[in-house]
């Protein structure tokens, strides 16, 4: 795997390509020339939300729906619009599945890494194209919200959240939480690095040049949280900055994505990986010589489920019946089923993966996500012409 720090990366935009079965036999709210429009865009790269939502056919399927507060399946067979998925987390297509099983309601996923489906979600702004958002990252979820992106108001209530849970529901309810991560834990092969760092701030000492990578957040969504948790630790924006030139300096190697990253690892081109501590888990499950530490003040990274504010009236109701599932105890069971190191389960009565540490023990910190999240886009810039291109 070649070293990408020595070249800057390809735009985001670039990456945004539809992936995933779009339909599965169910009706598209888009019609057949708006679809094929979406399509050429997507292939040149150029217009990204080009296609129009028959919002009149939702607002018909709309009232005869179940309501969305009951989380059943619809009384009696109706014409039902899709829900569109914007997905970045392994949890779907089984989730989702287990979701139409349940209610009847059909979905379509789009699944990409969380910096694509960003771009993807700016790009089509003013016509968005999903219904609901899941990806990492709570930051992200904050900025949309700002920009009036995200439903309000809304909290499922089908399950119990715990102690820890109800402190990342944000206070207008924009988005809503669905497990936890951490950021940016430490990845690597105790044979060939015995004494690993304990902070992150012995990162740019001399022992450790040019052994340590990490994802570029231009790409790796959750990657920004780990970013913006480093400048927190080392005092704010400006001295997080001067902290990333000295890792740069002392030969920081940036990929793309976790996998990426850690593949880096294995082929010793470094020695340590700052990963989401997820991968490493999963990865760990594979390759038994790795092993993920928790350095001090390692940074929360929320998983959250946002609902487009644009979309139908119906998509939305089936937007609120799928977060409904989610945290239900079928969709957590469900959950852990598909991905049981996707992260610490925030619910009651849910227990966590073995191979998760007791979040309790671990030193960690959770951010401000309304002011990182504001600051997601030119820190990221940043990051790209200074440390990536730098």
């Amino acid at each position: 795997m070649s070293d990408q720090n020595s070249n800057a990366p390809a735009p985001v935009a670039a990456h945004g390509l539809l992936q995933g079965p779009l339909g599965r036999g169910a009706r598209r709210r888009r019609s057949a020339a708006a679809a094929g429009a979406l399509l050429v865009a997507a292939a040149s790269l150029a217009a990204c939300g080009t296609s129009a939502r028959t919002d009149a056919t939702a607002e018909a399927a709309a009232t005869t729906r179940t309501p969305a507060s009951t989380g059943a399946p619809t009384a009696k067979k109706t014409s039902v619009v899709p829900l569109i998925i914007y997905n970045g987390k392994n949890y779907l297509p089984g989730t989702a599945e287990a979701f139409t099983k349940a209610t009847g309601i059909p979905t379509e996923e789009v699944s990409d890494s969380t910096g694509v489906l960003l771009a993807k979600i700016e790009a089509e702004r003013n016509n968005p194209h999903w219904g609901v958002f899941w990806s990492d990252g709570a930051t992200a979820y904050a900025s949309l919200d700002q920009q009036g992106l995200l439903v309000r108001g809304f909290e499922p209530h089908t399950g119990a959240l715990g102690v820890f849970g109800r402190k990342l529901v944000p206070a207008d309810k924009s988005y809503i939480p669905t497990a936890v991560t951490i950021a940016g834990a430490i990845v690597y092969e105790p044979s060939k690095t015995p004494h690993p760092p304990t902070n992150f701030s012995q990162l740019t000492e001399a022992k450790w040049k040019g052994d340590v990578g990490m994802n570029n957040p231009a790409i790796s969504g959750p990657t920004y949280t780990a970013v913006a948790g480093l400048m927190e630790q080392m005092g704010g924006i400006s001295k997080g900055e001067a902290y990333f030139k000295r890792l740069a300096a002392n030969g920081l190697h940036v990929y793309t994505t976790n996998k990426v990253t850690i593949n880096a690892l294995l082929q010793g081109q470094i020695k340590l990986a700052i990963v989401q501590n997820t991968a490493g888990i999963e990865l760990g499950e594979k390759y038994k010589q790795l092993r993920v530490d928790y350095p001090a003040d390692a940074t929360i990274l929320p998983s959250d489920i946002g609902i487009d504010a644009k979309a139908p009236k119906a998509e939305i109701a089936e937007a609120e019946r799928f977060a409904n599932f989610v945290y239900s105890p079928a969709g957590q069971k469900v959950m852990q089923k598909v991905n049981p190191y996707g992260g610490w389960p925030i619910m009651d009565g849910v227990t966590k993966a073995p191979l998760l540490p007791v979040l309790s023990r671990l030193k960690i910190q959770n951010l401000d996500t309304t002011y990182w999240g504001d600051k997601e886009t030119t820190l990221t810039q940043w990051f790209t012409a200074n440390v990536v291109n730098g």
